[in-house]
């Protein structure tokens, strides 16, 4: 999945990772997502959301790549389900990344994503959403859209 945004790629870069904009950005997801952890190689991250309950869930794993401003990489090693990592399931190892190429001031911002098969429609739909608003994002506080 791929999307040009009006942006140098350090803004857009900034916008999809800094907690504040990831808050934003990723209610495409599930409203009141956020992460813990860090961006540099070698981090444990975890990408969560609130349920009912007050439990989270989401994903976790580690910042494998991290070339400032144009790629992240990270693997997953597993779910979590209400508070509880699974290092069980099909999230394991799957891969997920985003390149950030600028041209004349246009950043193309490409995102791959491995994913069990029973997950592919629902996310790509949701990427595609997530993707819409980073660009919303990244060019309104720019001042490229109102």
């Amino acid at each position: 999945m791929r999307v040009d945004v009006d942006a140098p790629a350090q803004h857009v870069w900034n916008i999809m990772l800094d907690l504040d904009t990831y808050r934003e950005w990723t209610g495409a997801f599930q409203e009141g997502s956020t992460y813990e952890g860090g961006w540099n190689a070698g981090d444990d991250i975890r990408f969560v959301g609130p349920n009912d309950d007050g439990t989270v869930s989401g994903l976790f794993g580690t910042i494998v790549t991290n070339r400032l401003h144009e790629f992240v990489s990270i693997r997953y090693l597993g779910e979590i389900e209400n508070n509880v990592e699974n290092r069980d399931g099909p999230a394991v190892g799957m891969n997920e990344s985003y390149s950030f190429s600028e041209t004349d001031g246009v950043t193309t911002l490409v995102v791959e994503l491995e994913m069990p098969d029973e997950w592919a429609d629902d996310m790509r739909s949701t990427w595609s959403d997530a993707m819409v608003t980073i660009k919303r994002l990244a060019e309104r506080v720019r001042g490229k859209t109102p």
